[in-house]
């Protein structure tokens, strides 16, 4: 309720800059200084106020009249019309049409708020219709996916789409948008269900989704971590960090390859980026330990934070003497009981940048 109230009276202030008389045909007359516009708008309202007629013509006719005020943009005396013709016209097959031409009016005055309310009007309250071979339900979702800031109300946005329009919408990425909302509401099953259906997608690893480089990437760690038995984490960043250097004194590269992460493990420079192709590693400690002295700091590196921190270690090869050993807080709210705990994730080969 306080929600229509707030849109009723926004109107009311938007209809403030529009004139108009008292009876209906005055109610359809934007303020334009064209002597022929106004008598075109005269004679369309003339023949709308004719008593019964057809469907069509009068779909025309109303279509005509709003053309015309856009024309001139005359949003404000658009809303008004279209809007007050649903009211008095309840049975206009077409109401859910002049809705979405009254939600596009206000969107073209920055009234985000007010065309989304109309866009929800449209899809609870009418049957879909098409009109000029378009859906207007999927004009309506299509707009309140880009302009709604509530993820309860994205969620559903995105899942009526994927539901209803499966062949007009690309569902790889509307899968991986959804599990991001389900992510901002706190709903982990459901969004590692969503990512799951994202990487099923066919053209999962080759899509560019805006504003998210590297989706695959991401949802494939977030997915094969989901699925492992996570038993290389540590409780604290102190207890993992004594238990690598414990191995390292005593040369144990099984215990070190008992430590590192089994998912999503990265060996690289650091010029790259953990998600290319060969940062990824697989390997054991045995190749690089054996035969060489392998040295690490008492300290960790003054650059760790609360959430990541470095070892600097020498000694693991000719080619590249220096690793520092990079240790993270595992970030999985889906799993509180490893969430907040420690693991090994990386390597960075040669000195800091």
């Amino acid at each position: 309720m306080f929600k229509k109230t707030c849109v009723f009276i926004a109107a009311a202030i938007f209809s403030l800059t529009v004139s108009c008389s008292g009876n209906s045909r005055g109610r359809l007359l934007p303020q334009a200084d064209s002597a022929d516009y106004k008598e075109t708008q005269h004679y369309l309202a003339e023949i709308l106020d004719s008593k019964d007629l057809p469907e069509k013509i009068r779909y025309g006719v109303i279509n005509k009249i709003a053309g015309n005020m856009l024309s001139v943009n005359d949003y404000p005396g658009l809303i008004i019309f279209l809007t007050q013709w649903v009211e008095q016209n309840k049975d206009d097959p077409y109401n859910a049409y002049w809705l979405l031409m009254a939600a596009y009016a206000y969107l073209e005055n920055d009234a985000n708020p007010l065309a989304e309310y109309y866009f929800e009007r449209i899809i609870n309250d009418y049957d879909d219709l098409t009109v000029q071979g378009k859906s207007v339900h999927f004009l309506s979702l299509q707009h309140l996916i880009q302009i709604s800031t509530s993820p309860a109300n994205r969620i559903s946005y995105f899942n009526q789409l994927i539901n209803r329009f499966p062949n007009d919408i690309s569902k790889t990425e509307l899968y991986y948008r959804l599990a991001l909302e389900y992510e901002k509401e706190g709903e982990w099953d459901l969004s590692l269900r969503s990512y799951t259906q994202f990487l099923d997608q066919m053209d999962a690893p080759t899509i560019q989704i805006t504003g998210y480089p590297g989706a695959y990437i991401k949802a494939k760690n977030l997915i094969d971590f989901n699925n492992s038995p996570k038993d290389w984490t540590f409780e604290s960043l102190d207890a993992l960090v004594s238990a690598v250097k414990s191995a390292i004194s005593s040369y144990n590269y099984n215990a070190l390859d008992r430590y590192k992460s089994k998912v999503n493990f990265f060996a690289m420079s650091w010029r790259q980026d953990e998600t290319d192709d060969n940062a990824q590693q697989s390997f054991s400690m045995h190749n690089y330990m054996l035969g060489n002295r392998i040295r690490y700091s008492a300290e960790l590196d003054p650059s760790s934070t609360p959430t990541e921190a470095y070892l600097r270690t020498t000694g693991w090869s000719t080619y590249m003497n220096v690793w520092y050993l990079y240790f993270r807080k595992v970030n999985f709210p889906a799993n509180p009981d490893i969430h907040g705990r420690w693991e090994w994730a990386g390597i960075y080969y040669g000195e800091k940048l």
